[in-house]
């Protein structure tokens, strides 16, 4: 460790960063097919497109993680050489990865100096990096303490480590992959007045996101990519999210769920004073959550990662053994019971972890189908599965699911995360349950398959399903609930109704403000 930050020729100077015609070939695909990208000193350019579009291969490529295999960078108009992420921060490039990097036992002055030489070597000279750090929050308005350490801090604060450890290095330009994706609301505007303060200091930004009312709002200009291939670039005041949404896709699309009123009865998911632990035992997560779900309603439940939702899931699915409290489906307390017992209740369930408990990525796709069913009389004799009446129920759903899968016999996974998750929602929502569990149904996936997961959920609802939708995504949750609940720190913050409160609300209640 070091306190001692590089010195370069571009840090502060660069004015123009251009990427030319850019190819990068994996076996049996192309990535970047003769990408054209330039970003201005002073400007947040935003880059767009699905998953598989390119976007994270081109951004390696610029970090160095990756090299091209035909064309080049160029900086300030003159070519750079760019072969490991040491090269690139070297020139002025640094990247805030979706998943942070850092070291939560350290303090953020260890966390900033890691890797770097000091000006005291052998020793360590935390106070003037201590001192540079609150130099560098008080010109770019980042609320950041040199002392604390890394685990103690909330992710809005990790994220503020991350870009002062960026600008200490002297990053010119800054990459930023999907960074508000774990952030509260009010988190988020605070990110966005650091970003605008960055880009009126000269800084080049680069915002990558799904997010297009977040792209709108920050960016200067827009590079859409679909396919490997730049569709289009544009200023971002020209532009609005229809379009962007039809040039990421190729097609229109559907931003909104059409939420008619269906008539919501009896609750068929009643959740009584749950508790349960984390996976770190004697940790609680769930510390007495009441819920009631009705049938034909989506309930959904918002809260910033880490609060209690994968656990609220996994004891409703039987994957984790509740410590107190109660689990109804129907009137009939359910709390205990196996998965396939619950299964047998009318629970279907969509995890979190698609690949972890979702699915076996080395099974076929009509084999991940019936993954659940197997056993039943009409797939199995008992000793031998049927594999004439397998094939045909595969086919139906993969046709009525839409899943892109050269055939029913492909290995899942060789299939996109999006399609992957189209062949979850086939087998669980083809079991016609009366109570679903939808755990970040849309997280990884693209536009295109997020609309259609969209739509499916809303069919459930018309089906008279009841359905908790747990989600980190808060336009997902406004767009598909009935309700609204808030989990904070395994405790239930409030519920409200649809349009009853906005974001900035919600927003308070996923920080531990509690709606009286």
């Amino acid at each position: 460790m070091s306190a001692e930050a590089p010195s370069h020729d571009t840090a502060g100077q660069l004015q123009t960063l251009e990427m030319r015609g850019i190819v990068k070939r994996f076996p049996g695909v192309v990535a970047n097919k003769g990408v054209n990208l330039e970003v201005r000193a002073g400007e947040v350019h935003a880059l767009l497109g699905e998953n598989g579009a390119g976007k994270t291969t081109l951004m390696k490529i610029l970090f160095g993680l990756h090299q091209p295999d035909e064309g080049q960078v160029l900086i300030n108009g003159r070519p750079a050489r760019i072969g490991s992420p040491a090269d690139a921060i070297r020139l002025g490039i640094g990247m805030i990865h979706q998943h942070f990097m850092l070291v939560p036992e350290f303090t953020v002055a260890e966390n900033v100096a890691l890797g770097l030489r000091s000006s005291r070597e052998p020793f360590l000279d935390l106070n003037a990096v201590s001192t540079r750090i609150r130099e560098l929050a008080q010109k770019y308005n980042l609320r950041v303490d040199p002392n604390a350490l890394v685990w103690q801090l909330a992710v809005g604060e990790q994220q503020r480590v991350e870009i002062v450890k960026a600008l200490y290095r002297d990053a010119a330009l800054l990459v930023l992959d999907e960074p508000t994706a774990v952030l509260t609301p009010q988190e988020v505007d605070e990110l966005f007045v650091v970003l605008r303060q960055m880009r009126q200091q000269g800084h080049a930004l680069i915002f990558i996101s799904h997010k297009l009312h977040e792209v709108l709002s920050i960016s200067d200009r827009v590079t859409v990519l679909r396919d490997g291939q730049v569709i289009k670039t544009l200023e971002t005041k020209d532009t609005n999210r229809q379009e962007l949404a039809q040039l990421m896709v190729g097609r229109e699309v559907l931003l909104r769920v059409e939420h008619e009123d269906v008539p919501a009865s009896e609750a068929r998911l009643r959740i009584e004073g749950l508790r349960a632990e984390s996976d770190k035992p004697g940790v609680p997560a769930l510390r007495g959550v009441d819920l009631e779900v009705l049938s034909g309603e989506i309930l959904g439940l918002a809260g910033v990662s880490g609060n209690g939702q994968r656990e609220l899931a996994e004891v409703i699915a039987g994957l984790r053994k509740a410590v107190g409290g109660q689990v109804w489906i129907d009137g009939r307390n359910v709390t205990g019971l196996s998965c396939s017992q619950l299964l047998d209740s009318g629970l279907s369930y969509i995890p979190e972890g698609r690949m972890r408990d979702g699915a076996i990525r080395d099974f076929t796709v009509a084999e991940n189908l019936m993954l659940r069913d197997h056993t039943r009389h009409q797939y199995s004799d008992g000793l031998f599965l049927n594999s004439s009446r397998i094939a045909q129920q595969s086919d139906q759903l993969i046709s009525a699911f839409n899943i892109k899968t050269p055939s029913r016999e492909t290995p899942l996974k060789n299939l996109s995360g999006g399609n992957i998750q189209k062949m979850i929602l086939a087998r669980e929502l083809s079991r016609k349950p009366r109570v679903l569990i939808a755990a970040q149904p849309t997280r990884g996936v693209d536009i295109g398959a997020t609309e259609y997961i969209h739509q499916m959920l809303a069919a459930q609802r018309r089906e008279g399903t009841a359905t908790l939708l747990i989600s980190e995504d808060l336009d997902e949750i406004q767009n598909l609930s009935d309700r609204i609940a808030v989990v904070y720190e395994g405790q239930i913050m409030g519920i409200v109704r649809r349009g009853e409160v906005d974001a900035r609300e919600l927003g308070l209640m996923m920080a531990g403000v509690r709606r009286t």
